[in-house]
């Protein structure tokens, strides 16, 4: 292996499927010897949790995709940037991602959150007494995933009976986030992403012409009544805006959850300790957030040539944050790689920081929390009764089974 190729082939085993289950040694090594440049794609890949944090703080991050000198290159080839049209305010800057973020964030506001516990909690317990029918469970199948399904459907709009199909949907669109094309030039699965994106963006154009007709109290509803009141909203943007939140109002907090329920039965003291004493989830929930994060890794597009401690980013330059990596520098925390929610400070990144800090960090929090102090209080002898098994994902690492017996 030459000294030129070895930072390219580091970033293609985190895209081996063998390292899915515990990619941590592979991001050490990358780690070891962050930042690391990869010329040809205009991209540098920061590893340690300084350079990381620094970027998300940084004014001159871009969100949009289509600032970065590789899009344009793209687009000058004739390509289309943008196959599934108006992207989500995730992946937006300034001024409108502010303008769209401000209509949703009422939805995810303290007191909306608040309220929904009660109904939660009622969730949480109705899927365990279910599960306690059998001397084994999948905590996927019958807790991680249906809870933030129903939460985020009930928030959206979205009947809860059509989840099979936008679940499978969001599955192939999570892969979409995966670096393939980053790390490798060779994209993967593009077609059928395109078939399951544009499936999904017609479902919601069509639950929005219903909404219209028959308006509710849901957000897909609140976000027609600005539209039609002028307030700069397209129907384009309320079909990319509940697209975003479907998928993302989920997939992570199921691995949230997931990854807390196996660190624990990994680390027993600390799931017989959340059975006895509730207060101890949000410690629980923050080292999870940091020892196994739901979003691996984040990018950004330097709008304007920036400095990042010692490294100069060019403007139009991609910049991939490995946040997994960066949780466990050594320089941010003692013993990194060991879960321990007693660690003063738990500091991470998870939820971003800056003006795309994560809208649904409240609400992953208290869901979390909500089952997590259940199922541990429900099963206080539960044990691991297989090894996990873990979806394809990069970006959005989390497991598809999870079998616990009780």
């Amino acid at each position: 292996m030459t000294a030129a190729t070895e930072p390219q082939e580091l970033l293609v085993k985190l895209l081996d499927p063998a390292n899915r289950p515990n990619p941590y040694p592979v991001y050490r090594q990358i780690l070891d010897r962050s930042p690391m440049l990869i010329p040809e794609s205009t991209l540098h890949v920061m590893s340690s949790f300084a350079d990381c944090d620094e970027v998300l703080r940084h004014p001159d991050s871009c969100s949009d995709r289509l600032k970065s000198t590789a899009a344009q290159r793209a687009v000058e080839a004739g390509e289309q940037p943008r196959p599934f049209g108006t992207p989500g305010f995730l992946f937006l800057d300034p001024p409108d991602h502010t303008r769209l973020r401000k209509l949703v964030s009422k939805a995810f506001s303290p007191r909306v959150v608040k309220a929904l516990e009660p109904d939660i909690t009622t969730m949480v317990d109705d899927l365990l007494d279910k599960a306690a029918q059998t001397s084994e469970f999948d905590a996927i199948e019958q807790l991680a995933h249906p809870l933030p399904v129903a939460v985020i459907c009930r928030l959206l709009g979205v009947p809860i009976e059509d989840e099979a199909q936008f679940s499978s949907a969001s599955t192939v669109l999570a892969q979409g986030l995966d670096p393939f094309a980053t790390f490798t030039g060779e994209p993967q699965g593009l077609e059928e992403r395109l078939k399951a994106g544009m499936w999904l963006r017609g479902y919601l154009r069509d639950l929005l012409e219903r909404r219209r007709a028959a308006p509710r109290d849901d957000l897909m509803s609140g976000l027609i009544a600005v539209e039609e009141s002028g307030d700069q909203l397209t129907e384009e943007e309320i079909v990319a805006t509940c697209n975003l939140l479907l998928i993302a109002g989920h997939e992570t907090t199921v691995n949230l959850i997931a990854n807390a329920i196996l660190a624990m039965l990994r680390h027993r003291e600390h799931w017989t300790a959340l059975s006895a004493d509730r207060d101890l989830a949000p410690n629980i929930i923050e080292e999870t957030l940091r020892y196994d994060p739901p979003v691996q890794l984040v990018s950004r597009v330097a709008g304007a040539d920036m400095q990042i401690g010692e490294t100069r980013i060019p403007k139009g330059d991609i910049m991939m944050l490995l946040l997994a990596a960066a949780h466990r520098d050594p320089e941010l925390t003692e013993r990194p790689n060991d879960f321990d929610p007693t660690r003063n400070p738990i500091r991470h990144l998870a939820f971003g920081h800056g003006p795309h800090f994560c809208l649904g960090a409240p609400l992953a929090r208290m869901e979390a929390a909500v089952a997590l102090t259940a199922v541990t209080r429900r099963f206080p002898h539960a044990r691991l009764a297989a090894e996990p098994i873990y979806k394809p994902h990069v970006t959005l690492r989390g497991m598809a089974r999870l079998d616990v017996a009780v």
